[in-house]
């Protein structure tokens, strides 16, 4: 993630003998990063991407939308087919049958 502000060198750090890193304090505190969030790491040609778990969730939830919308389904939609299938599942699983 860019950020306007954001400096565009690279920075130097050490990879210690289990495979981490430590991200140096002034990108963390820019990008919003404290102990315990989740980052995805991203192979590239260039090298590594390391992106906020956040971002990478709601890019995917944009995705999704994206091909609902071509598609014509909208939120009442799936929320409907959900009931449905439920109902489905629960008559299967109870053994019950419309009277």
């Amino acid at each position: 993630m860019t950020t306007p502000e954001a400096n565009v060198h690279p920075r130097l750090v050490r990879v210690q003998e289990k495979g981490q890193v430590t991200l140096p304090a002034e990108v963390r505190k820019r990008l919003g990063l404290k102990k315990g969030d989740l980052v995805a790491v991203t192979e590239t040609e260039a090298g590594i991407l390391i992106t906020r778990q956040e971002v990478i969730a709601n890019a995917l939830l944009d995705r999704i939308g994206d091909a609902l919308r071509e598609r014509g389904v909208t939120l009442d939609d799936l929320i409907e087919e959900g009931r449905e299938e439920r109902g489905a599942i629960f008559a299967e699983k109870y053994g019950l049958t419309d009277a």
